[in-house]
């Protein structure tokens, strides 16, 4: 399950003060639903890519516990 800030208080504030598991946990989930996204949700999403992609992606180092994927939840 998700623990984190929602939608509403991220969306107060710039997109690069996002941590990389808010970004990986919504863009997951407008990925899930963008045959339904109007126009406002199309552009978040793609706020979210970009930001991902400037980041150079989700990547986190391989330990004996977890993978090389962020998991958010």
């Amino acid at each position: 399950m998700y623990v984190g800030r929602d939608m509403t208080e991220l969306s107060m504030m710039s997109i690069d003060q996002w941590t990389d598991k808010e970004l990986a946990y919504f863009h997951h989930g407008l990925q899930q639903m963008t045959p339904y996204l109007n126009v406002e949700g199309v552009t978040i999403h793609r706020e979210i890519i970009r930001e991902i992609e400037a980041r150079g992606g989700l990547h986190q180092e391989a330990t004996w516990t977890q993978g090389t994927k962020p998991h958010y939840d």
